[in-house]
């Protein structure tokens, strides 16, 4: 973990105007990339679909149908959580965790018509505990047996949107790698700030704190977010290497 203290090289102290000017200059770009980012939208909303067939989930009622996964809205986002099978809790993805842990609510989706639920190819008696300590509320459902390269256990860490006509199904979207800092509002919190995520795969200034990618997702043996959590303790790293 880095260290930042009133040492550490930071940004040129300057007069408020000029903090200003230069703030505002950058915002000009910020806008460009806004609306860049907005012709993207679009465009993936012009996308091909395909259709998904024959996919049984496990979750808490068993086994269930893809449709139901639905929850009676049109629309869903599933994300496919990846799974360490046999690990306990500190053991499993802390990108994963990542992904998911600053969305605990889907109110917004499901006034919109989508509904949104974790897929992993963990058995359901291994998520189910998970899920409890965690205190997701996603529905969350085991694909382990589902035989289709979009929504099987092969590919993780990945968001994929589905469309419901009827009783078909149809992708319309996926995405992964850093497409799925979508989800991930203290990356983006953290883009704002003087000394950014302080990865060393960043473009930061000379002297800028920055450790190793990954390394500040994890503490003592844990994904960070873990230790919010009751009951949790330190762990030994080592024990539980994947």
């Amino acid at each position: 973990m880095v260290t930042i203290d009133a040492d550490t090289p930071a940004p040129e102290i300057v007069d408020r105007e000029r903090w200003r000017s230069a703030r505002l200059a950058l915002l000009d770009r910020e806008k460009a990339h806004t609306r860049e980012g907005d012709a993207i939208a679009a465009a993936r909303r012009r996308l091909p679909m395909t259709e998904v067939e024959g996919v049984e989930l496990v979750g808490e009622r068993g086994t269930v149908s893809l449709l139901d996964a639905f929850d009676g809205r049109p629309q869903l986002i599933v994300y496919k959580h990846m799974w360490h099978p046999g690990q306990p809790f500190e053991g499993q993805c802390e990108g994963c965790t990542a992904s998911i842990w600053d969305f605990h609510d889907a109110s917004y989706l499901n006034a919109r018509g989508v509904s949104f639920a974790v897929l992993s190819k963990g058995p359901w008696d291994e998520l189910a505990p998970f899920r409890a300590f965690m205190g997701y509320t996603h529905p969350w459902f085991s694909n382990a047996d589902v035989d289709d390269a979009i929504l099987g256990p092969e590919a993780e860490g990945e968001f994929v949107a589905l469309l419901r006509r009827g009783d078909r199904v149809y992708a319309t979207n996926w995405i992964t790698d850093r497409g799925c800092e979508l989800a991930m509002s203290s990356l983006r919190l953290l883009d704002m700030t003087a000394y950014g995520r302080q990865e060393a795969w960043e473009d930061s200034p000379a002297g800028w704190p920055q450790d190793a990618t990954f390394n500040g997702w994890r503490k003592d043996g844990r994904p960070v977010p873990q230790w919010s959590r009751p009951g949790a303790t330190p762990v030994e790293e080592s024990a539980h290497e994947h």
